[in-house]
């Protein structure tokens, strides 16, 4: 074999090893999926259920297939005991709820329930405001300071604090909205964001291009569908059956997935509010393992 057929038997191989390569990544791609991530839920989901019986419904849950949980301690539950019942079935309290008003007048007794817990991160899902429809600047400015402060105080403690997005932030203002203001006027060291993918899309927000906007200020989603023919508002409620299975409603999810993923994002909740979910929730886990 003189040199010249050798070097190009020798790019052949190159060339052959290159197109297995590509052909074993991709098969890994399809085998792993869009979603990848473990399956997480928002416990709200489960608030008929929970006070009939706490093991049962965590039960449900694991039987499900999730092993995330966005929660907080049931009534007459110690933290000690609910962190038990969540550890003995495989489930991790990835993040806990805070309401606004406590978290601005102590802040100890949520760090203290989401140290017991093992979470990292503390949501807050509302902002108060007096005119359903009507969330004003002056609100939105007072929000900015007491997030702020929040983040801070749980940064101190090794914590995350996280705005959940509910829709009404999105009253125009200057040229963007309310929910840009926010943003841009909290410190990224101490405030972070939860993308509700549904509540952002009914408030008239596309929750993709919010992702791309604002990239790693989101560290968590609410992945949730709204009813096809529904029409958003800047309310922030709506109808709780108007919650739908993922993937029958409006929402281009399979997108918002994909931007949430090249950014990071690695906790994902199931949010369903309606009341059909033990029919709704496992047909969305199935539409999330076809991605």
């Amino acid at each position: 074999m003189n040199a010249s057929t050798k070097n190009t038997s020798n790019i052949g191989l190159v060339i052959l090893l290159l197109l297995c390569c590509i052909a074993f990544s991709d098969a890994v791609a399809q085998k792993k999926g869009l979603y990848s991530f473990e399956f997480g839920v928002q416990t709200y989901t489960y608030r008929k259920s929970m006070p009939l019986g706490v093991a049962a419904t965590l039960d449900t849950i694991k039987a499900e297939g999730f092993t995330e949980l966005e929660t907080g301690v049931p009534k007459g539950m110690t933290a000690q005991e609910y962190k038990k019942l969540c550890d003995d079935r495989g489930l991790k309290v990835v993040a806990i709820g805070g309401g606004y008003e406590q978290l601005v007048k102590d802040i100890k007794p949520t760090i203290e329930e989401a140290k017991v817990l093992g979470a990292k991160y503390v949501m807050c899902a509302w902002i108060p405001h007096k005119v359903r429809g009507g969330f004003t600047l002056e609100e939105a400015q007072k929000a900015v300071a007491d997030f702020n402060a929040i983040g801070k105080g749980l940064a101190d403690a090794g914590l995350t604090f996280c705005y959940h997005i509910h829709g009404y932030e999105f009253q125009p203002y200057q040229n963007g909205t309310l929910f840009d203001y926010i943003v841009q006027n909290t410190d990224p060291k101490y405030v972070s964001y939860e993308l509700d993918v549904m509540w952002a899309f009914f408030g008239g927000a596309d929750p993709t291009a919010l992702l791309e906007k604002y990239g790693t200020r989101f560290k968590l989603l609410h992945l949730k569908d709204l009813k096809k023919g529904v029409k958003g508002d800047l309310t922030g409620g709506t109808s709780q059956d108007n919650d739908v299975i993922l993937g029958t409603g409006q929402l281009d999810l399979r997108g918002i997935i994909a931007k949430a993923k090249s950014l990071g994002i690695k906790h994902y909740f199931i949010e369903d509010e309606s009341s059909r979910v033990n029919y709704q929730v496992p047909r969305s886990i199935a539409y999330l393992k076809s991605l």
